[in-house]
């Protein structure tokens, strides 16, 4: 911890975006707003200014946007306090709380820079089952950035946690902004970095269990690292979550009575459960056939009509999905290569594009994120996106090479148009689900995939698979369960994994389906991809 504050260049004024010298192609920002002073000229390809918000006293001096619109009691500050006195009277992330449920809340992030933080603090809104609408100012010197994002939850029954949220960014600020997500009581021992626990859960089985389960574990900010889901022939579910806990407090007993009081809560008296240390866990692996993990990860799409988000679609937005566009412009700044991105908007689609630059090792100095349509995430209305970045390598040049372009545009192509793989499997006499999704240099793979694909699986009436009845006895961490019968049993109908394909690691889950009579999916290939279907959309925010 400092005493002093930043130097008042810092902290006083957001950094300034790359000079640009094209005049026929510049509009200059909006004056009032002291935020940007210091930032020269804009680029704006359809000739609208895109100045800043109106100008708002915020955090450490900078001025913060304009709150949401909203009735009287509107628009909340979390910010100061015993943060503010743990960082030198200035919060590094300062939020504005939208007055009414659907309206924007405003998260301003005003810290020292490090590489890959813009990837980490969108992870982290992500994960909080949040919307980023905009990212209107994201911009860095190098060491400070200044960092705006408008953001709604994606769905009503979300329940986010605005002080816990901001405490995760909060330590997510390098230097003397990083402070623990809570001030824990110096008596208590600090757990260490990436703690693995180990949630076991029975429960009577019923459709929808494991979504509901994974919801309430969402909520309480617990992650979710692998799951392994076994039934019993009396009707009961055996559920093991591999799990660590966002506010880095499950090794505290009351954590664990509240997680154990929350599912008690929603799934009622008759279930069990117990959270543990899970020692020596590792994360597994993977292993498909090479047919299938061939089909899964290749980078084109087969069939562009079924992987679209939105059905139907205009002819412009079909063409503009199918046909994602970036272009690279060395000519408007002397020192920055200005990437332009435009492609269908999408849940996550600000994380992919940031995790896809942390990765290829470039740093962003200044970006816009904007989409052409209010609420385009929402059912049946997709929308683009419009994204503007200066850039430069890590070694501080400009992306002049047309090798690193055309390699560099083939990526983020992929990320855009087809950040997740979803297959629909034959696995003997029964059908797998296959979600994959690619995991970030630093080993961190992408939030809320299993959320999604519970629930798009409990909308569609699926349940996992219902073991039919085998001679065995399984031992799982100390749940000792029995059952009797065929050879066909399957201990495990959900597992997450990892596998290497394409030059990049993925994260792998499987889920073994329940084939009924009202649904059938072995005998049904309109079945079979209305599973593929609703889990692609799902996970692309058109359900949530």
């Amino acid at each position: 911890m400092r005493d002093e504050k930043p130097p008042p260049a810092a902290a006083a004024a957001a950094p300034a975006p790359p000079r640009v010298t094209h005049r026929a192609r510049i509009v200059r920002p909006q004056p009032q707003n002291p935020v940007f002073k210091r930032c020269g000229t804009l680029v704006e390809r359809r000739g609208q200014s895109r100045g800043p918000p109106p100008d708002r006293a915020g955090a450490g001096g900078v001025a913060a946007p304009a709150r949401p619109s909203g009735g009287e009691g509107a628009g909340m500050v979390l910010g100061g306090g015993m943060a503010a006195a743990a960082v030198g009277g200035d919060d590094a992330v300062v939020m504005q709380l939208g007055g009414a449920e659907g309206e924007e809340t405003v998260v301003t992030v005003n810290c020292p820079d490090q590489t890959g933080l813009g990837c980490d603090l969108c992870r982290t809104i992500l994960e909080f089952g949040l919307r980023i609408t905009r990212a209107a100012d994201v911009s860095t010197d190098g060491h400070w950035c200044f960092v705006v994002f408008w953001v709604v939850p994606r769905s009503s029954s979300i329940k986010v946690r605005w002080a816990s949220l901001k405490n995760r960014l909060m330590s997510m600020c390098p230097s003397s902004y990083s402070i623990p997500f809570f001030y824990r009581d110096v008596s208590q021992p600090e757990p260490g970095p990436l703690q693995f626990y180990l949630l076991k859960l029975m429960s009577p089985d019923r459709k929808g269990l494991l979504h509901d389960v994974t919801h309430i574990l969402s909520d309480l900010e617990l992650i979710i690292h692998r799951v392994k889901v076994s039934t019993t022939p009396d009707g009961r579910v055996v559920d093991l979550f591999f799990i660590t806990d966002g506010m880095e407090l499950l090794h505290r007993k009351e954590r664990q009575e509240e997680t154990c009081s929350a599912l008690t809560a929603t799934l009622g008296p008759s279930i069990s459960c117990e959270v543990v240390p899970a020692e020596g866990f590792q994360q597994g692996f993977s292993s498909l056939p090479p047919e299938i993990a061939e089909e899964l990860f290749r980078a084109e799409l087969a069939d562009t009509d079924s992987e679209v988000c939105s059905s139907p679609l205009s002819a412009e937005l079909r063409k503009v999905r199918t046909t994602a566009t970036v272009n690279f412009d060395n000519s408007l700044s002397p020192a920055h290569t200005l990437v332009q991105i435009v492609c269908a908007d999408q849940k996550g689609l600000i994380y992919d594009i940031l995790r896809t630059m942390k990765d290829c090792n470039i740093q962003i100095f200044y970006g816009r994120f904007r989409s052409d349509k209010k609420g385009s995430a929402s059912k049946g209305s997709s929308g683009c996106r419009e994204v503007d970045l200066f850039v430069k390598q890590v070694d501080g040049k400009k992306v002049t090479d047309p090798a690193k372009q055309d390699a560099l545009r083939s990526r983020l192509r992929s990320e855009t148009l087809h950040p997740l793989r979803v297959m629909v499997v034959g696995r003997g006499p029964d059908t797998e689900l296959l979600v994959a999704n690619p995991v970030e240099a630093s080993g961190k793979g992408r939030p809320r995939v299993f959320y999604d694909a519970t629930l798009a699986l409990k909308a569609l009436g699926i349940c996992i698979f219902s073991v039919r009845t085998a001679s065995f006895v399984c031992s799982i961490s100390g749940l000792v369960f029995h059952s009797i019968g065929s050879s066909s049993f399957a201990p495990f109908q959900a597992e997450i994994g990892r596998q290497a394909a394409s030059e990049r690691h993925w994260e792998v889950y499987r889920f073994l389906l329940d084939d009924s009579k009202e649904f059938p999916l072995a005998s049904s290939l309109a079945n079979r991809n209305c599973v593929v279907d609703r889990a692609r959309k799902t996970l692309m925010g058109c359900y949530n």
